[in-house]
């Protein structure tokens, strides 16, 4: 099992300070892991030791207390950014792990959230798997004797993970979330993530077939993965990591530009484009997160929105970083390169096009940024 088990102690700091104090250990063995690319067991660690994997659980479930939606999304957001800084695999990692918490909040019953509370004392890491290979993963059987059959690909973290939240479609009805185990050596395949960057994210293929869940394995009603506006309004998590990525790269060009850069306009004209188009997607992102803290019936259409917004702004600093730091920003080793190759697969995520062509349907429609400043 590579996956930590390993007893945090509770920490008193805000989440963001205590995330922001990783950086350089978290940024270092990234560098490792995507040497190398494995699980990235040490980052994991390091971010239990700080406490991070419990901080956004249900309080019931040893949780932090936040003032209400809007602070925990803040925080969120913040901690989201600052581990994206350090490193996108781990990032990625991180916030599928939230993505599971926040679905064990909505959905949990209490003998489920004591269970998670249990689980995260131990050091556990959850995933999210939603995308998987034709014909699907079904679970079948009665309450007594229920089996799960197919397979999960892209399946971030699988083999190092403790468990996984995955959707299955049961013989009837809309699909739903089942906890399964995500650290069986047997289950998982590796061997297609043969990629650019995103390395340590280990987004294999896992076999679930034969798998037995119990009924308390079954987390919160047919449907309630897919409810909206919690689902699409859901992406501003990712993007905040994306975000953070943005971030790390308009940092090491920063620090690239000798004096003879910075006293060239045309050096100083880019790295004021890339200012402004980290800035333009943080501004856009903390947006996204404040309507879906609330449940704003416009936050899906808002959150597919950014998506488009920090995919360009990402696009942008990419291309000011290699046209400002030239040759040395491809050189293995650099951090330059290794942000910008994770960048270039982590916007892939789940068709950005479509989430902007939807997002403009809906703008279309009525100007979504608000009732007090419309357009139209």
């Amino acid at each position: 099992m590579a996956h930590a088990r390993i007893l945090a102690a509770p920490q008193a700091s805000r989440p963001k300070a205590r995330a922001q104090a990783l950086h350089a250990r978290l940024a270092a063995l990234g560098e490792r892991y995507d040497a190398a690319p494995v699980f990235p067991i040490e980052s994991v660690q390091t971010l239990i030791g700080a406490d991070l994997h419990r901080t956004f659980a249900p309080v019931e479930s040893g949780g932090e207390t936040f003032d209400d939606s809007t602070a925990e999304a803040l925080a969120l957001l913040d901690v989201l950014r600052a581990v994206g800084r350090a490193d996108l695999s781990l990032g990625r990692l991180y916030e599928g792990h939230v993505n599971a918490l926040k679905l064990y909040d909505w959905y949990g019953a209490p003998e489920q959230t004591a269970w998670l509370r249990t689980v995260l004392d131990d050091g556990a890491l959850f995933g999210v798997w939603a995308t998987e290979p034709p014909p699907g993963v079904t679970l079948v059987g009665t309450d007594d004797d229920l089996r799960l059959q197919g397979a999960k690909a892209f399946a971030t973290g699988a083999g190092g993970l403790a468990y996984a939240l995955i959707t299955v479609r049961p013989e009837t009805g809309p699909r739903r979330l089942v906890v399964v185990p995500a650290d069986h050596a047997e289950r998982t395949d590796l061997s297609g993530w043969r990629v650019r960057g995103m390395r340590a994210t280990g987004s294999g293929r896992y076999d679930l077939t034969g798998l037995k869940p119990r009924p308390r394995d079954l987390l919160g009603a047919p449907g309630d993965y897919d409810r909206d506006p919690r689902f699409t309004a859901g992406a501003w998590r990712f993007c905040a990591v994306q975000l953070g990525g943005i971030e790390g790269l308009l940092i090491e060009l920063r620090a690239a530009l000798s004096d003879a850069a910075r006293a060239d306009p045309i050096q100083r004209a880019r790295f004021g484009e890339a200012v402004a188009a980290t800035r333009t997607a943080g501004l856009w992102v903390r947006e996204a997160a404040l309507r879906a803290a609330v449940d704003d019936p416009d936050a899906p259409d808002f959150a597919r929105m950014t998506r488009g917004v920090v995919e360009r702004s990402a696009l942008d600093v990419m291309e000011c970083a290699a046209r400002a730091v030239g040759t040395r920003s491809a050189f293995d080793g650099q951090r330059i390169d290794k942000i910008t190759r994770d960048l270039s697969l982590y916007l892939r995520q789940a068709g950005p096009d479509y989430a902007r062509d939807q997002a403009a349907i809906a703008w279309l429609d009525h100007d979504v940024w608000g009732e007090d400043d419309r357009l139209w």
